[in-house]
């Protein structure tokens, strides 16, 4: 039996998006959000990632094949329910299950094993990530007792139904939507989590297993995020423009600490598939996209564009575009020009 096995919930239409395609498949970083999802969770998980998509959609098995499983969820009747589907594939194949979204692509590895070995060493039915939030905020509150142990969830819409509903609403410790279970609990218990009303009909929520737990006596911890950039979706444009900011601040500092020099951060766009050589500079309006690598000591920018291009040291851009190109080292490109193989198209 493995240890841990993550269902990664991708089924939602995302219709708050406006858009054609499914929002998971929007890039972030430039790759699709549900990518950072998955190999993040493939870098943990001891079973491949299980994914839980719509009826009749073959978009992640096109992106990921073999290297997932899959469920598909008929019905959309909420988190609960899309986990109630891996069940067939799952059950009684590992110790613990971590369930996450499909929209959160800034959620780390270490974070997750984190949350697992919370879970392991505590022997807790629910273990769950929380982060500490604005009272504006729409996430569910979590609610503890005078000794600090987890209570339960409660949703904003339930607490403005409840007496108490402003003390609930005041408390800043939120629900991030990231959980892992004591596997065994969670199959045999799933089936008990009520139907309640939504706003597009009546759904199950596995936020709902919070409760269940601490009716039956058994343990439920949080692990608090540091980072809250991390517990970010992108249910809508106006969210992607924030996880797109947090995604480039996030590659910026990387780049930062390997000895890279980026001018001015807030205007550089670094893809999270490109390689840098230490000691460039990269000057303010620049891009660099897709499948690049740049070598040592180049110049770029300001306002230079590089996509699926590989550079040799001490190259300088300034202005320019280049993409499915290599260039040799102490290569100028001149400012206006527009490089491009076109044997790679």
């Amino acid at each position: 039996m493995a240890d841990l096995a993550i269902v990664i919930l991708a089924a939602g239409k995302g219709t708050r998006m406006l858009s054609s395609k499914q929002k998971i498949l929007h890039d972030v970083g430039g790759r699709p959000m549900v990518s950072h999802v998955f190999e993040a969770a493939d870098q943990v998980a001891d079973l491949p990632p299980h994914l839980i998509v719509g009826p009749g959609d073959h978009s992640l098995q096109d992106l990921f094949g073999d290297r997932a499983t899959y469920a598909v969820q008929d019905r959309r009747l909420g988190t609960g329910h899309a986990t109630m589907t891996a069940a067939p594939a799952l059950e009684g194949r590992s110790r613990q299950v971590l369930v996450t979204y499909a929209d959160m692509p800034l959620l780390r590895p270490e974070t997750m094993s984190a949350l697992a070995e919370l879970q392991r060493t505590s022997s807790a039915a629910v273990a769950m990530l929380s982060v500490t939030g604005d009272p504006s905020s729409a996430f569910g509150r979590l609610v503890r007792d005078d000794e600090g142990q987890v209570l339960e969830i409660v949703e904003v819409a339930e607490a403005r139904q409840r007496p108490d509903g402003e003390t609930i609403l005041a408390i800043r410790e939120l629900n991030a939507g990231v959980y892992c279970f004591d596997a065994p609990w969670l199959w045999s218990n799933l089936d008990k989590l009520p139907l309640r009303q939504a706003r597009s009909g009546q759904e199950y929520y596995l936020t709902d297993m919070v409760g269940l737990a601490v009716e039956q006596g058994r343990r439920v911890e949080a692990l608090a995020v540091e980072d809250a950039d991390e517990c970010l979706g992108a249910g809508t444009r106006a969210e992607m423009v924030l996880v797109e900011k947090a995604f480039r601040r996030r590659a910026n500092e990387r780049w930062l600490s390997a000895g890279v020099t980026i001018v001015d951060p807030d205007a550089t766009y670094i893809d999270q598939t490109v390689t840098i050589g230490r000691d460039t500079v990269i000057w303010p309006g620049t891009y660099l996209q897709g499948q690049s690598t740049i070598g040592e000591n180049c110049v770029l920018g300001p306002n230079a564009v590089i996509r699926d291009a590989t550079l040799g040291d001490d190259c300088v851009i300034e202005q320019a575009i280049v993409e499915r190109s290599e260039l040799i080292g102490a290569t100028i490109v001149p400012p206006f020009s527009h490089l491009v193989d076109i044997k790679k198209d």
